[in-house]
């Protein structure tokens, strides 16, 4: 694997660091500022909805630039959200810094995985996106629960101070190391909005949202589920997320490594089994190792789905790519918003804690009709359905030479 996916994995790292540490401390945030933990959790949705309207915005903006150049630029302006977090005066300001780094996270991942794809050989690009979401799984096993100890025991404005030098890291990694790879000739913005009316591309979006929304449905309400359900400590959350965080390093890698072989069975078999280990999670919520065990697996299998559903868009928006890539990181999130909301419904409803794995398990099985549904329109349509929605990709070997 190139050095070049190490560059990219450590900007992953920092952005996965500042995406989900603030969870950690928003009771901290929410005592500096004076304001409530509910007011407080607009930092975590500011930033979902930054994603998810950022992705596409800031794509646009690039394309008239190397994308090399636009990896640089966004870590750029992640370096400088998080600074204006660490420093904010006011919770405003704090909301505003939050939002300024949401929108380099989908930009760059979606950016990123058409290089990290570019830098190998054709039947490795799978697992060269795993590669750099490494950095975004890793970051929840160790960044996220060091930068909450930090914030909690020296002051949360140090974390992101330091999520800021993750972002100077990045960026020098990025410059001295991803090749600066020419722009695909005669690609325009109107070849990378035409990749949306391939039903293929629209169809693996909506997997990734209801794929992805499945894992968030039962880990937005994870910490009341184990202290009123299972019966953890409150000090205990902090290890059940380290455990998630591990299922996911295993799930991306081994989803990045059998996505090349065989994309959709490796679909089929990671929506099933997310299906049925979100509904057990309803029963084994009630004991404390059943419990541990299927957060490990919640988290393999929601991540097993992620290299494969970012694979399939570049297959399927073959030619015009990076749009079409941004805009599945923001659907993500997208289903993440969803899922947390759809669950908060049901306990609100007085349907327990548990009730929001159901919400997961449906949301999961939707996404497997509708990966079966797309693999018979592919077959239908003589055993490829992917649209050239640019010029000839003449440039792609090109690529690949790097």
């Amino acid at each position: 694997m190139p050095l070049a996916l190490l560059a990219l994995a450590i900007g992953a790292f920092g952005i996965g660091t500042t995406e989900f540490v603030i969870m950690g401390l928003l009771p901290e945030v929410a005592s500096e500022y004076g304001v409530s933990i509910p007011t407080a959790g607009y930092l975590v949705t500011g930033y979902a909805l930054g994603v998810m309207f950022g992705a596409p915005l800031m794509t646009v903006l690039g394309t008239k630039i190397s994308r090399k150049r636009m990896l640089m630029l966004l870590m750029g302006l992640f370096i400088v959200g998080n600074l204006l977090s660490a420093l904010a005066p006011a919770f405003s300001v704090m909301l505003i810094g939050r939002i300024v780094t949401s929108l380099a996270h989908g930009a760059f991942f979606g950016i990123g995985s058409v290089v990290a794809a570019d830098l190998v050989v054709p039947d490795k690009k799978a697992g060269a996106i795993a590669m750099m979401f490494t950095g975004l799984t890793v970051a929840n096993v160790v960044g996220v629960p060091l930068g909450t100890l930090v914030g909690q025991s020296v002051g949360w404005r140090v974390t992101f101070g330091i999520v800021a030098a993750l972002g100077v890291i990045g960026l020098v990694g990025i410059a001295r190391l991803v090749p600066d790879m020419p722009k695909a000739e005669g690609v325009r913005l109107r070849h990378e909005l035409a990749a949306f009316k391939n039903v293929q591309v629209l169809l693996a979006m909506a997997m990734t949202v209801l794929g992805f929304g499945g894992v968030f449905a039962a880990i937005t309400y994870i910490a009341p589920m184990m202290t009123h359900v299972a019966g953890f400590a409150d000090g205990s959350v902090t290890w059940l997320l380290v455990l998630f965080g591990l299922g996911m390093v295993g799930g991306n890698l081994v989803g990045g490594k059998f996505a090349d072989r065989a994309l959709m069975p490796m679909l089929y078999i990671a929506l099933s089994a997310l299906a049925v280990v979100l509904a057990l999670f309803t029963l084994t919520a009630h004991d404390k190792l059943l419990s541990a065990i299927t957060i490990t697996l919640i988290g393999a299998l929601g991540f097993a789905t992620v290299p494969p559903l970012q694979k399939r868009v570049l297959d399927q928006a073959h030619g015009a790519p990076t749009l079409a890539s941004a805009v599945n990181i923001g659907a993500f999130n997208l289903g993440n918003a969803l899922s947390a909301w759809l669950g908060g419904l049901l306990i609100a409803a007085g349907l327990g804690y548990t009730a929001p794995n159901w919400v997961g398990a449906a949301l999961a099985a939707g996404a497997l009709v509708l990966a079966i549904v797309s693999a018979a329109l592919e077959r239908r349509a003589g055993g490829s359905s992917t649209v050239v929605t640019g010029p000839a990709p003449t440039e792609q070997p090109a690529a690949a030479h790097h």
